[in-house]
């Protein structure tokens, strides 16, 4: 059966640099189990529509824009913003069906989001807050990354960092704290919020040379999850204030921000948008970069860990899997995902 995706969601379709204004700039995209095109308009605004002419099929993402349309290049139909057919070369008249379906999309928090249900129904107000990179009290940098995996086992993975420990051993662990951690999830209708410390650890693998042997650091953490699957973290780091409970209160060393948006392809892969960077006025020479490139070696540690796991799942389907104590955050977010699944499947069904 083929995977089921929400429809009534913002998904992320890339950073808002990603979309330019040149008459090449098509941008396709994969989202949710269809193919989009998205361009801008000589005004800037954002279109987004299914990147297909209903002629013949062709891509319109292989096309040029004409103003604020674009023009298939296999036998020249041309197509408002609206998804509108303006132009059938060697027609007076436009032939019924010929319009391209268009997707509500709108920018915020330099991000790019599509809304994949009925456009009428799309809802400002549910895409997620997030770090801007543009906000000038941080200094933020972003990429990409895709990654072969079905977006239930990201999930997963965002929902439960006590994997760090294990997964990111040469890059953010460096000790095994972080499989000891007991986070503090409170769950809300699209998503969850979770928030521990993970106390008196030395130094990250990436930062040890930049520290004495005997330097311990609190970490405080506090994460946003929200459907399809959005990850916002805020991830300080203090000096160990020797306490056991409660937040740290450590002189604070570094104030840390990422953004990261997981946009399912299909049932078998996704696109991995994220940021990371730090407080302008907790940054020092170099850390952004260093924090950049470590975080990026770490997003290859988590692909070739999520990769493997697929193809394990795909090998051996059915194959029962235990359940541990970190898997509190995956299953709660988990269900909010499928109650949402369960709600848009029934309203369908009664339609």
């Amino acid at each position: 059966m083929a995977e089921a995706f929400l429809k009534n969601a913002w998904y992320c379709a890339g950073w808002r640099d990603d979309v330019g204004l040149g008459q090449k700039d098509l941008v396709a995209r994969r989202i949710a189990g269809e193919s989009l095109l998205l361009y801008r308009t000589a005004e800037g605004g954002l279109v987004a529509m299914e990147d297909r002419c209903p002629h013949r099929s062709a891509p319109l993402s292989l096309g040029r824009k004409e103003g604020d349309a674009v023009r298939c290049m296999y036998h020249g139909m041309l197509f408002g913003p609206d998804g509108a057919c303006r132009h059938v070369p060697g027609m007076d008249k436009i032939p019924p069906g010929a319009d391209v379906p268009t997707y509500a999309v709108c920018e915020k928090d330099g991000w790019i989001w599509v809304w994949m249900g009925d456009p009428a129904s799309a809802d400002r107000t549910l895409i997620c807050d997030a770090y801007d990179p543009h906000d000038p009290t941080l200094t933020l940098r972003t990429n990409s990354i895709r990654i072969d995996t079905n977006y239930r086992q990201e999930i997963a993975n965002l929902a439960d960092l006590s994997h760090i420990s294990w997964v990111h051993d040469e890059t953010f662990g460096g000790t095994d704290r972080w499989g000891y951690i007991r986070p503090r999830h409170s769950r809300n209708p699209r998503g969850i919020e979770t928030k521990y410390v993970v106390r008196n650890i030395p130094a990250p693998r990436f930062a040890k040379h930049l520290f004495p042997a005997d330097a311990r650091f609190d970490i405080q953490v506090h994460v946003r999850l929200s459907v399809p699957c959005n990850f916002i973290l805020n991830f300080r780091i203090h000096q160990a204030d020797g306490e056991t409970s409660g937040d740290a209160r450590g002189k604070v060393l570094l104030d840390t921000y990422t953004s990261q948006a997981v946009t399912p392809r299909d049932e078998n892969s996704l696109d991995y948008y994220f940021s990371w960077g730090t407080s302008k006025e907790t940054e020092f020479p170099g850390v952004v970069d260093l924090m950049y490139r470590t975080n990026y070696e770490a997003f290859l540690e988590d692909k070739r860990i999520l990769e493997g796991q697929r193809q394990r799942q795909l090998e051996y389907p059915g194959a029962p899997e235990i359940d541990i104590v970190h898997d509190a955050g995956p299953a709660q977010m988990l269900w909010v995902l499928d109650k949402l699944l369960a709600e848009e499947s029934g309203a369908g069904a009664a339609a």
